[in-house]
């Protein structure tokens, strides 16, 4: 007969048994993992999650299964993996926004700490902000535009998404290091921000490739300068902004990361990183990346780690220099 005593240590065994399992990343991953965005679907961060998505699915063995979660800067999305379990099985694609602009732009509103409870897996490209203006204007390089721009101070504005999103930052970064002062002037999305550049309702936009290559090539408005430090290969004959004048530092840009649960095992995030990194690796979903604007760029996740610690720390001062709140 059994006793009550062997009974108990026997349940107390399969107790511990279970937690070590539940605790031991070895077979990571054994069901779907969830990956939320917190865009509505067809933006640029949705986009990235479905090119992933499948590669990474090949290399994890279980499907990767995007979940559009929009609202309130994608702080929504954010906080719903930052407080999800630290297990791997919810993720989330981010872009810079919600991770390294949101903390400061809205530190009185949101409800995570994106340093503590976001860990950040695996870089997956960045996406600079093309700066362009009116055919009808006499510029064409940074340097004309820096001019240009000194010489009529106080009378220009550029365009761009939304308020406290990387294009605006990028304009009050170039206000800030040229002494310049373009209005900024926000709009909801790209595609009205560069339409109203063509319309000459504002001087110049800092905007995304994707939003800006149609009407660059039809010839309505003109490329003159990117914000990244070199030069983008969708648009070789455009310079950096940093070749003008006083602006030989000049780097901003958006970008696109996977992140984790704050306190997902160390296996578990090197699983998820070795997927990531194996898709974008891949030149077919490299090219699909570079045809919506995306600059595919892999980073070991610790280096990657660095590289989110300074882009928060670049963008909370440059929200604090030019006093820039949510409302404007």
């Amino acid at each position: 007969m059994i006793s009550r005593r062997h009974l108990a240590v026997s349940a107390a065994f399969a107790l511990a048994g279970g937690q070590a399992r539940a605790q031991d990343p070895g077979g990571y991953p054994d069901r779907p993992v969830k990956a939320i965005v917190g865009y509505p679907p067809g933006g640029g961060v949705d986009i990235v999650a479905r090119l992933l998505g499948e590669p990474m699915r090949a290399k994890l063995g279980q499907p990767v299964i995007v979940e559009n979660r929009p609202g309130a800067s994608a702080m929504i999305g954010a906080q719903a993996v930052a407080k999800a379990a630290p297990d791997g099985y919810t993720i989330l694609f981010a872009a810079a926004g919600e991770v390294a602009v949101n903390p400061s732009l809205y530190s009185d509103r949101i409800t995570y700490d994106a340093a503590r409870e976001l860990t950040p897996v695996a870089l997956c490209g960045t996406v600079p902000c093309v700066v362009v203006v009116p055919t009808s204007l006499p510029i064409r390089t940074p340097a004309e535009l820096i001019t240009y721009a000194r010489a009529k101070k106080g009378e220009l504005s550029f365009s761009s998404s939304g308020i406290g999103n990387p294009q605006h930052l990028a304009g009050e970064l170039m206000n800030h290091m040229a002494g310049t002062d373009v209005l900024h002037v926000p709009y909801r999305g790209s595609a009205p921000a560069v339409t109203d550049v063509a319309s000459g309702r504002v001087t110049m936009s800092f905007s995304s490739l994707g939003a800006a290559l149609p009407l660059i090539e039809s010839g309505k408005i003109r490329a003159v300068a990117i914000t990244s430090r070199d030069r983008m290969p969708q648009l070789p004959e455009v310079a950096p902004l940093r070749d003008a004048p006083g602006l030989e530092n000049y780097e901003l840009i958006n970008w696109f990361g996977v992140f984790a649960p704050g306190g997902t095992p160390a296996p578990v995030l090197d699983r998820l990183a070795g997927a990531a990194d194996s898709a974008l690796a891949d030149p077919a979903l490299a090219a699909k990346l570079m045809e919506q604007g995306i600059i595919p760029r892999r980073l070991a996740p610790e280096a990657f780690r660095g590289f989110v610690r300074e882009e928060t720390d670049k963008f909370a001062a440059i929200i604090r220099d030019a006093r820039i709140t949510p409302e404007g």
